[in-house]
C-alpha cells in the first residue's frame, strides 16, 4: 500500500487494501464460520468462486470481471446462509443473526458495484457500514461464544455465572449499532452515527465487565477471547469520537485488526482444535497469536495518530503488517498440527 515493496497496483492504495480486508478476508471467514454442510462439490465450486475474485482483483482492479465474480460469491453465500437461519430463529433477537449476515452479502455486493462504476462518495458509507455491520456480528457472535465457555469454567471451579448471553444488553447493542448503520447512510445524521457507536462500545464494556473473565482460572483462551471482545468496545468508541481523517482510520482498525482479527484468530483456531480434541486452556500460541495481533492494532492506530499530526510513519505501517502477518502464521502452524491430529488414524480399541 505505501508502495516500498514491488507489488499489484489493485493493493497500492487504500481503497483496494479495504476492499481485500472486508469483501476477501472477512467475508471469507463469515463463509467458513457459516456456511451448513453441503456437498463437496458445491462448497469447492464456492470457493473457487471467491479464489476468482481475489485473483482478478489484483489482475484486473475495478473490472466487470472482478465485480461480477465477487457479487456471485457474495448472494450465492447469503441464498445458502440467510433462509436457514431466519426459519430456525424462534425468538425475535435471534433474527438479528440472518439480518445481519444479509446486511454484510448485500454490502459486500454494493462495494463491488460502485467500485466498477467509480462512485467513492457512496463507497466511503459503504466500507463504514461493512465495518459496523462486522460489529454487529461479533457483538452477537462474541456473547454466543464467550458466555457459556466462560459459564462452564466457572461451573468447574464451582461458581455460578448469572450474567451469560445479557439478551436485554445485546438487544441494546443491536439496536444502537442499527441506528449506526442507518444513521451511516444519511448525510445530516453524522452525530447520530457517532453517538450511537459511543453508547454502543460502553454497553459493550459494561457486558464484557459482567462475565467477570479475569475470575476464569488458568483459562488463557477465554482471555484471549476476551481481549477481542475488548478490543471491539474500544473500536465502537473511538469511532464515535472521530469524524473524519487519519484518527477515522485509527478507530477502524481497532475493529477490523484488533477485534476481527483476534476474535477470527482464536475462534478458528479454537474450533479446528476443538474437533482435534487438544487443549486450548494450555496452548501457548493462542497467547502469542493474540499479543501479534494487538501489537498490529497498536501499531497501526499509532501510524494514523502520527499521520494526524502530519507526519507519516511508513515504518511503523511496515511493522504493524509483519506483526499481524506473523500472527496468522502462527494460525497456520497451530491449524496444520490440529490438523495433523485429526487425520492420524487411532488404532481400534479393545471393545472393537
Amino acid at each position: 500500500m505505501q508502495g516500498s515493496i514491488p507489488g499489484p497496483a489493485a493493493l497500492a492504495n487504500p481503497l483496494g487494501h479495504a476492499h481485500e480486508m472486508l469483501v476477501g478476508f472477512a467475508l471469507g471467514v463469515v463463509a467458513g464460520y457459516q456456511l451448513p454442510p453441503m456437498a463437496r462439490s458445491r462448497l469447492i465450486a464456492m470457493f473457487g468462486l471467491w479464489l476468482a475474485g481475489r485473483a482478478l482483483f489484483l489482475a484486473f482492479p475495478a473490472s466487470l470481471a472482478t465485480s461480477a465474480a465477487d457479487i456471485a460469491f457474495a448472494l450465492i453465500l447469503a441464498a445458502h446462509i440467510a433462509p436457514r437461519l431466519f426459519v430456525a430463529a424462534k425468538k425475535l433477537r435471534n433474527l438479528a443473526l440472518p439480518l445481519v449476515l444479509s446486511g454484510l452479502c448485500v454490502t459486500a455486493a454494493l462495494f463491488d458495484a460502485f467500485l466498477y462504476v467509480a462512485l467513492v462518495v457512496p463507497l466511503q458509507a459503504v466500507v463504514l457500514a461493512f465495518v459496523l455491520l462486522l460489529a454487529a456480528l461479533m457483538l452477537f457472535m462474541g456473547g454466543r461464544i464467550l458466555a457459556p465457555a466462560v459459564a462452564g469454567q466457572f461451573y468447574r471451579q464451582g461458581q455460578n455465572l448469572a450474567a451469560r448471553v445479557q439478551p436485554r444488553i445485546e438487544a441494546a447493542l443491536l439496536i444502537l449499532v442499527g441506528i449506526a448503520i442507518v444513521a451511516t447512510g444519511l448525510p445530516a445524521a453524522g452525530v447520530i452515527a457517532r453517538a450511537a457507536c459511543i453508547a454502543a462500545g460502553i454497553v459493550a464494556v459494561v457486558r464484557l465487565a459482567r462475565w467477570r473473565i479475569w475470575e476464569c482460572r488458568r483459562r488463557p483462551d477465554l482471555a484471549c477471547l476476551g481481549v477481542g471482545y475488548a478490543w471491539l468496545a474500544l473500536g465502537l468508541v473511538a469511532l464515535g469520537a472521530s469524524e473524519t481523517g487519519p484518527l477515522r482510520t485509527g478507530a477502524i482498525h481497532c475493529i477490523t485488526v484488533g477485534a476481527l482479527g483476534t476474535l477470527t484468530f482464536n475462534v478458528m483456531a479454537g474450533t479446528v482444535m476443538l474437533r482435534a480434541r487438544l487443549e486450548r486452556a494450555s496452548e501457548p500460541r493462542l497467547v502469542l497469536g493474540t499479543a501479534l495481533i494487538a501489537a498490529a492494532a497498536v501499531l497501526r492506530i499509532g501510524a494514523a495518530i502520527k499521520e494526524a499530526t502530519s507526519t507519516p510513519a511508513p515504518v511503523v505501517l511496515f511493522a504493524a503488517a509483519a506483526c499481524w502477518s506473523a500472527a496468522f502464521l502462527v494460525l497456520v502452524w497451530l491449524l496444520a498440527d490440529a490438523l495433523r491430529v485429526v487425520r492420524t488414524p487411532h488404532p481400534p480399541s479393545v471393545d472393537g
